[in-house]
Order: C-alpha cells, then sequence, then structure tokens
C-alpha cells in the first residue's frame, strides 16, 4: 500500500495529537513514510518531543499547535498547513474531549461534533482526489442509539456520535471530490487518558468492559487508524477494533461492518 502522492510523501494532520492514540498513529504513520503534522491546543513542548521522537526515528514530522474547537484556530490550522506543504492529503479526527472537570455544559458538542464537521469543510477544498478523512470514535458513542453508555461517559457519547452523524451527512460532497471516509470504532482502549477518567468516575464501568475480555492497546487501535488513512472501502464504511459483544447485537442503521 502507497503512502506517498506521486514520489512526495503524504501531507497527513493528526488532530489531538501530542499523546494517546493520536500520538502513536503519528508514529506508525510516519514509520510508513507520511509526513505527519502533531496537532495540540496547549501543550507544545509534548507535540515537539513527539515529532523530534519521529524524526530520530528516521520520520518526518511537524508541529501545529491550535483549538480546533475555535473556528479561527481550526481555519489558520488548516491553511497553515496548506501553505507550509502546498496541499494536505489526510485528515485524521483524532481529538475529542468534555470529560474535563472545568469543561463547560456544551464544550462536549462544540469539540466533538462542530469542531469535527467545521475541520472538515475547511480542509476539503484543499485536499486531492484520493485524500482521506478518518474519524476517530469509540463503541461507547458509535453504538450509544442503542446501547446505554457508561455511567458519567453519556454526555461525550452522544456528542461524539453526533459528530459520526454529521460527519456521515457531509458523505455527498466527499463523494463528489472523491474523498474516501472511514470511521474507525473501538472499545476502551486501555491506557487512554479516557479510561483512566473513568476509572475515576465509574470503575465498574470499566471492570465490565475488561470481563468482556482484554481491552485493544493503544498500539493496536492506532495502527487501525493508520490503516484506515489507505483503507479501500466504501465511503463511510467502519472499522471495528475489539468488543466483540457490541458487535453481536444489531448495528446502528448508519454503521457498515469493518
Amino acid at each position: 500500500m502507497t503512502t506517498t502522492t506521486g514520489t512526495e510523501p503524504r501531507i497527513v494532520l493528526i488532530t489531538g495529537s501530542s499523546r494517546g492514540i493520536g500520538a502513536e498513529t503519528a508514529r506508525v504513520l510516519a514509520g510508513r513514510g507520511d509526513h505527519v503534522v502533531v496537532n495540540y491546543r496547549e501543550k507544545r513542548k509534548r507535540a515537539e518531543t513527539l515529532a523530534a521522537e519521529i524524526a530520530d526515528a528516521g520520520g518526518s514530522a511537524s508541529v501545529a499547535g491550535a483549538d480546533i474547537a475555535d473556528p479561527e484556530s481550526a481555519r489558520a490550522l488548516v491553511e497553515n498547513v496548506v501553505a507550509e506543504f502546498g496541499r494536505l492529503d489526510v485528515l485524521v479526527l483524532n481529538a475529542s474531549g468534555g470529560l474535563e472537570r472545568d469543561a463547560a455544559p456544551d464544550y462536549a458538542m462544540l469539540l466533538n461534533r462542530d469542531a469535527q464537521t467545521g475541520l472538515a469543510a475547511l480542509a476539503l477544498p484543499h485536499l486531492p482526489a484520493g485524500g482521506r478523512i478518518v474519524f476517530v470514535t469509540s463503541h461507547q458513542a458509535h453504538f450509544s442509539p442503542t446501547r446505554q453508555a457508561p455511567p458519567g461517559y453519556e454526555q461525550i457519547a452522544a456528542s461524539k456520535r453526533a459528530g459520526e452523524d454529521a460527519l456521515r451527512a457531509m458523505t455527498g460532497e466527499f463523494a463528489d471530490r472523491g474523498i474516501g471516509f472511514t470511521v474507525v470504532s473501538g472499545d476502551m482502549i486501555d491506557g487512554t487518558i479516557i479510561v483512566r477518567l473513568l476509572e475515576r468516575r465509574d470503575p465498574d464501568a470499566v471492570t465490565e468492559r475488561r470481563d468482556q475480555g482484554d481491552l485493544p492497546t493503544v498500539e493496536e487501535f492506532a495502527t487501525a487508524v493508520a490503516d484506515a488513512t489507505t483503507l479501500d472501502a466504501p465511503l463511510g464504511h467502519t472499522v471495528y477494533v475489539g468488543g466483540q459483544d457490541f458487535l453481536s447485537e444489531p448495528t446502528t442503521p448508519a454503521a457498515s461492518h469493518g
């Protein structure tokens, strides 16, 4: 599978990628020959450390600070990437939030729905035919219309599902431009900040998932996200990682099997 545009590396923007799944996705894609743009909101040093680590391993990376929930900051992010590299080939919508203690009541929907569609719309004019958009979500959000989310996670689940639905509503625009769109949904991912926060709020919810089997690791899930950037699949295809008990139940109408 190719990770270049012609003879040039693909330019891949990964939101919220200074740590966790986003950071590991950046490592995987850089290892495959892409140039990864590590987006961060506040932790510039952490993003720069990751970019340096990728460079030391023989890869190519740069950093770009932006709060994607701020429309002007998001616009500047896309414009600056295009100005620096001349194009944008892949957008990985990895950033999400809402469990933060000081989060405003509407922040989850602002970030997990509005910011996702806003950034996709900003990227569309710059993505070439064959470009890709990948949306990263969780089973707890993806299946929330038919399965109750863990206590304390309901608002996040609803907002991320709203973001997925809103992006799916854009698939006509993606198709017109020849842009691929894939959703990657995973069970709780071992070692992520979300799991640690849930363990503090409701340890039983995490224990229940572990009782179903081993949770996917950050490395496993990030590899699935990276694979989705080159996956030959129908527009709107969903890749599922872990959580086999979710998949044994009827899927939501918007989902396709991976």
